[in-house]
């Protein structure tokens, strides 16, 4: 897999963190766990359920230490969550999302919880109704 990085971009691989100075292309040779810088969130953009969500499956692949205790606390919110939200959309994407992190899929499980983002937005700002009609 090749993968191109600009000046002051960021990736984690397999929990390390690294920045690059110059334009580069790496080629990853083997499986390898990892992040752009485009795709991680801050704490402090932890605003909505869902993005908060998304940052408990993200520390699972930044920091592989704390994996079992972020996936233990993923399983902690995961339930209350899909009791939140009336959508089915929001519904059916948090049981895939639980079903991929359980086979220790965490990148596609981000995917997905980023997919929900539009649809979460929608809900949170009283768009409830329409979001369950859409569905």
């Amino acid at each position: 897999m090749h993968i191109s990085l600009r000046p002051g971009q960021r990736i984690f691989v397999n929990g390390a963190v690294l920045r690059v100075d110059r334009k580069v292309t790496l080629e990853l040779l083997n499986d390898a766990t990892f992040l752009l810088d485009n795709h991680v969130i801050q704490a402090n953009e932890t605003t909505t359920p869902l993005r908060q969500l998304y940052f408990v499956v993200q520390t699972m692949l930044i920091d592989p230490g704390s994996a079992d205790s972020a996936r233990d606390l993923f399983r902690q919110m995961h339930g209350p969550l899909c009791k939140a939200f009336n959508s089915r959309q929001i519904q059916a994407g948090l049981a895939e999302v639980a079903d991929l992190v359980e086979r220790g899929r965490s990148f596609e499980a981000l995917r997905n919880i980023r997919a929900l983002f539009p649809a979460e937005t929608a809900v949170l700002s009283g768009g409830a109704e329409a979001e369950a009609e859409a569905a």
